[in-house]
């Protein structure tokens, strides 16, 4: 007998309709006379949302993902991208599916390659700020393109400079937007702009810290499809509205009546690294143990914003209204993106260094209640894939047993699923003494 009650979620419909109209939206953008963009998920997308006029776009990272749940379309992709042009396979594989879409011109949401009439890309990952320099050269080399660093330490060393220095690169990057699509900023739009991303941004951090309940509301496997959003648009209005008004009180209730992801929840993981995009069924086999992945670095930080308490604690960053905030001017909404992007984006930590990442993930591991880990050995990303056998070590010497398994998120030929499936049982089994509980 179960030993908690399951549901759906209300609002999955609405998360995959969100989803869908993003993209559907980037493809019609010219059709309707309104501009489109490329850049990464962590571009500081409300400056150009902020233009006057429509515009729409299109984030390098959720894209690779798209291409890389059909595994027979991102191994045509990944080809593409390593035979006709000559990329290494190792390099991220998100890029090389990106590329990869490019160079055979065919879009993975139906027709030909959509181009942007601008790039304003960031740069910390190493392949970020190069990544769309090629896809421009790919596209003709047309294309305006800015990038803007913020590789300015991690979230205990950020100053008042830091902040100043990457908010002198967003006015930089207004001058280019202004200069090279001839529409002016709209200093009211910029700053509806940036409370959105707040609220996308905390509010996602909500919905993750909620987690820590017995039984968790939420698994990993679903969080990845309602974390997206922000990766998309976070300044948008309806995704900030969905995360605000229909994600975050609908996992309250989940929590205060023991709505469970797994009805059967015995074992808490955390995870590392992003999922082998095209097996996600994994998860769904540690839930055959009665196991729920509820807390990753990734999956909490990759645009979650958090602050640590004085016991170092990870908590949510407080939104602008929370923080008793209304934006003025351009300068302050500018500082404040800045502000909100380099302190409190929670997976920047592992860029600079193993003694970084391996505090975030031991800590998150207590707070969540972890019962053992299970990292990806990632081939598909350098930056998230980072430190991961050193945090193996530091895992278990808190007392959290580790397993480790290989894989590619984007490109499968670099997973065995059979292999990875009998290694979980025998995690399970072997170190854990776990039986399953289905077949």
């Amino acid at each position: 007998m179960a030993k908690y009650q399951t549901k759906l979620l209300d609002c999955w419909g609405r998360a995959k309709e969100l989803r869908m109209e993003y993209y559907k939206d980037y493809m019609e953008a010219h059709d309707r006379g309104a501009l489109r963009w490329e850049g990464g998920t962590w571009s500081f997308d409300a400056v150009p949302q902020a233009l006057e006029g429509e515009v729409h776009g299109l984030t390098e990272e959720p894209y690779g993902a798209s291409v890389a749940v059909d595994p027979e379309r991102q191994v045509r992709f990944q080809e593409a991208a390593e035979g006709k042009w000559g990329c290494a396979r190792d390099l991220c594989a998100y890029m090389r599916n990106y590329w990869g879409s490019i160079i055979l011109n065919e879009f993975v949401f139906g027709g030909p390659w959509p181009e942007a009439d601008f790039i304003f890309q960031n740069h910390i990952c190493c392949s970020h700020g190069k990544w769309m320099q090629v896809a421009d050269e790919l596209s003709g080399g047309k294309t305006p393109y800015f990038c803007f660093d913020v590789g300015v330490g991690p979230y205990d060393k950020i100053t008042d400079r830091h902040i100043d220095y990457v908010a002198a690169q967003l006015h930089d990057g207004i001058a280019f937007l202004e200069k090279h699509t001839g529409r002016k900023i709209d200093d009211e739009k910029l700053a509806r702009k940036v409370k959105n991303t707040y609220d996308s941004c905390c509010y996602w951090a909500k919905v993750c810290y909620l987690n820590m309940a017995v039984p968790a509301p939420l698994d990993e496997k679903t969080m990845f499809s309602l974390y997206v959003l922000a990766t998309l648009e976070k300044s948008k209005d309806a995704h900030a509205d969905f995360y605000k008004n229909l994600l975050y009180p609908e996992i309250q209730d989940r929590v205060a009546n023991k709505i469970a992801a797994e009805a059967n929840e015995r074992c808490r993981l955390l995870t590392d690294s992003q999922p082998p995009w095209a097996f996600l069924d994994i998860y769904r086999y540690f839930q055959k143990y009665g196991a729920v992945a509820v807390t990753n670095i990734y999956t909490n930080g990759l645009v979650g914003w958090w602050k640590q308490d004085e016991q170092g604690n990870w908590l949510p960053y407080p939104t602008l209204e929370e923080q008793g905030i209304t934006i003025k001017n351009r300068d302050q909404a500018l500082r404040l993106l800045a502000e909100g992007e380099v302190r409190g984006k929670l997976i920047w930590a592992e860029f600079y260094g193993a003694d970084y990442k391996n505090a975030v993930l031991t800590q998150l591991a207590k707070q969540w209640q972890c019962n053992a880990a299970i990292i990806h050995l990632n081939r598909g990303c350098e930056g998230t894939a980072q430190h991961q056998m050193e945090s193996k070590i530091a895992l278990q010497k808190i007392g959290l047993p580790t397993l480790t398994y290989e894989g590619n998120m984007a490109d499968e030929r670099d997973f065995d699923e059979a292999r990875t499936r009998r290694m979980v049982d025998l995690f399970f089994s072997e170190t854990l003494g776990m039986d399953k509980l289905t077949d």
